[in-house]
């Protein structure tokens, strides 16, 4: 495995963010990177739905379980910080081909906010910048109502310094760590919801308990930070928890500790099938002599309503060849698997039905004649 990635963020609360300063792994680092042996690398195709631990980074994450499959191509869909849990969707082989789809959807977070303490970073892991007493006059139902109501819908929000985004071709992080801050213009979001529950921790603190859905490049931190200095008293995150994503679920989750523990096959098993990241796609499918001209790149004419987003399959057996849209009629490929791809996950799939797995996508034994989707 790799060791830990640099000390940038990226929105929502997320990135490969801060390790020790100086770029020294520590001993908890150290017992996450995977055993250095080589090991024989193979095409896995789909996506792992794994619960983020706390502390690690997502970039960590992704290579253990990588590690794990022995997968040869994988990629995250956005990054958690080490602070936060929950879902981070992994992707693997062909299914890194829609990434970008994950990266764009709308994610519903749960959150935490100590109340009347600010810090450098707007969350626990930062430097205590400020405290203010919190009184109730602060904290009315009244007032907390106007305060969601200012948070809710299309907001502007000032990217943190600790956060990956770039100035000048240099990270953001990087100034922040120098002692330097630089101006950063506003960026609209848009939080579809936000639920914000008066509560108290343990230590008897004013603390709010937020559930937000948000468009993608909101930054959590940053947005309990705002609630707070709108009450009046300012605030830091102590908690951040990604529940959903696109409409996958922290239910949906497994754990690297559930990996671990797991057979091969049963590893294997817990790979969703690439079209889990397709949902809302309408779905075509094509009889033989289409599938593979559309695989190979060829428009196709039928009786489809134009859509902006369709998922592609072939049969005999079932498929899945890409996403493309449909306009007058004409089915245009905009993102293809290849025919190795296509194979491979069939493969895959009567694999997992030969060990006794669950496993995900079609049994059929593919063979040339059985896999039109593949063009032969």
């Amino acid at each position: 495995m790799t060791g830990p990635s640099p000390g940038g963020r990226a929105p929502v609360g997320g990135a490969e963010s801060r390790t020790d300063l100086d770029g020294v792994a520590t001993p908890a680092q150290d017992a996450r990177r995977a055993p250095s042996a080589r090991i024989q690398r193979r095409p896995v195709h789909g996506v792992v739905l794994l619960d983020k631990p706390l502390t690690w980074s997502s970039n960590q994450a992704l290579q253990k379980v990588k590690w794990l499959l022995r997968a040869e191509k994988a990629g995250h869909t956005g990054t958690l910080d080490p602070l936060a849990t929950g879902v981070l969707p992994l992707c693997f082989g062909a299914a890194t081909k829609f990434s970008q789809l994950q990266l764009d959807a709308p994610k519903t977070y749960e959150a935490t906010v100590l109340l009347g303490v600010r810090t450098t970073t707007a969350d626990a892991e930062g430097e205590v910048v400020a405290r203010v007493t919190v009184t109730p006059d602060m904290l009315t139902p009244e007032r907390l109502a106007a305060v969601r109501a200012r948070f809710t819908g299309a907001i502007a929000q000032v990217p943190p310094m600790h956060s990956a985004l770039k100035k000048d071709g240099k990270a953001l992080y990087e100034y922040a760590r120098a002692g330097v801050e630089v101006e950063r213009a506003p960026r609209q979001v848009d939080i579809h919801a936000l639920d914000m529950q008066l509560a108290c921790n343990d230590a008897g603190e004013p603390v709010l308990h937020l559930t937000v859905r948000c468009s993608k490049g909101t930054y959590i931190r940053t947005l309990g930070e705002d609630i707070g200095l709108a009450l009046g008293c300012g605030g830091h995150l102590t908690r951040l928890r990604r529940v959903e994503t696109g409409g996958l679920l922290a239910a949906q989750c497994v754990t690297i500790e559930q990996l671990e523990t797991m057979s091969e096959a049963q590893r294997l098993a817990a790979v969703q099938p690439t079209d889990c990241l397709l949902a809302g796609h309408t779905r075509v499918d094509l009889p033989a002599h289409d599938a593979g001209r559309f695989l190979s790149g060829m428009r196709r004419r039928g009786p489809w309503a134009n859509s902006d987003a369709v998922a592609v399959y072939g049969q005999n057996p079932v498929a899945l060849l890409g996403v493309a849209h449909v306009y007058s009629g004409e089915l245009i490929p905009d993102r293809l698997l290849s025919p190795a791809e296509v194979e491979q996950t069939l493969v895959q799939a009567w694999g997992m039905q030969q060990a006794g797995e669950p496993g995900h996508g079609h049994a059929a034994q593919p063979t040339g004649q059985d896999a039109p989707a593949t063009g032969r």
